[in-house]
């Protein structure tokens, strides 16, 4: 009881605050080049997330000419091997993992969320996967940020729902209803040997922008915005989708008549981009 109303008093505050101006802030600050300051603030990052940079293709500091740079800093191409199967974006913890029942996901204990609201009331794309797997996957200041397709696949659909900013850590999922359907995101749906797979990218707070390959930084729209891809190219395992500038979550949905989570694959447990998560039945 006693953590349950701590975690309500700390979330609080994320009703009020002015979110999408903050997030602005940071997108221009996390930019700046301030040469010996940025380096500084980006030493000091990593020394209190402990951050492994031994991975990095650039190790230094002083490779980066702005924060942001570092944040979405590629690795070296041996760092995250490609297993077979379906594999993780993400280096992520897992939060949730499950079957979409009745047409909902499970965000924290006693809270679950509706498919429709998640994908923007498109009752279209809903169909495809109500009876389908979920996987919640959440990004810490210290992980890997770009955003890597699981399997081989072809887009289709890029879809983009303005929303709130809340935080997405476990504190603010356990309090806030419907979290990952009121918060900013984009939907991208993909074709596969297998059927359909989604990959919602959420924002949060401090998110400054979401990144894709094919349309470049998408920073906080007013409206919904739907691309229709007709002639996107294929994609090969493991190629690069996008990123986030600063952290969040990816929720991945699949079709559950050919493929099912690995067992080994629980909450809340560590994941790295390219190791398998799921496998075709």
């Amino acid at each position: 009881m006693q953590n349950s109303l701590t975690d309500k008093l700390l979330t609080s505050i994320q009703y009020i605050i002015p979110q999408h101006f903050l997030s602005r802030l940071v997108l221009k600050f996390t930019r700046l080049q301030l040469g010996g300051v940025t380096h500084w603030l980006i030493k000091r990052f990593i020394k209190i997330y402990d951050v492994d940079m031994s991975i990095a293709n650039l190790p230094e500091a002083s490779n980066y000419a702005s924060f942001n740079q570092f944040f979405t800093r590629t690795l070296k191409p041996t760092a995250r091997p490609l297993a077979t199967g379906i594999i993780s974006p993400v280096d992520a913890e897992i939060s949730q993992i499950g079957t979409i029942t009745s047409g909902c996901l499970l965000q924290a204990k006693g809270h679950s969320f509706k498919l429709t609201d998640l994908l923007g009331g498109n009752t279209e794309i809903s169909a495809l996967f109500q009876q389908g797997l979920f996987c919640t996957l959440y990004l810490s200041p210290k992980d890997y940020h770009r955003i890597h397709v699981p399997v081989a696949s072809k887009l289709t659909d890029m879809i983009y729902v303005p929303g709130r900013l809340f935080s997405v850590n476990q504190r603010t999922a356990r309090v806030i209803p419907n979290l990952f359907a009121r918060n900013e995101r984009l939907i991208c749906i993909f074709e596969t040997e297998f059927g359909p797979m989604a990959l919602i990218l959420v924002g949060a707070i401090f998110v400054g922008s979401i990144e894709t390959k094919w349309t470049g930084e998408i920073n906080h729209l007013s409206q919904i915005k739907h691309w229709h891809h007709t002639e996107a190219p294929n994609l090969q395992l493991g190629a690069e989708l996008g990123r986030f500038n600063m952290g969040s979550t990816v929720i991945m949905l699949l079709d559950s008549k050919q493929v099912a989570w690995l067992s080994e694959q629980c909450v809340p447990k560590k994941i790295l981009m390219g190791q398998q998560l799921a496998r075709l039945l």
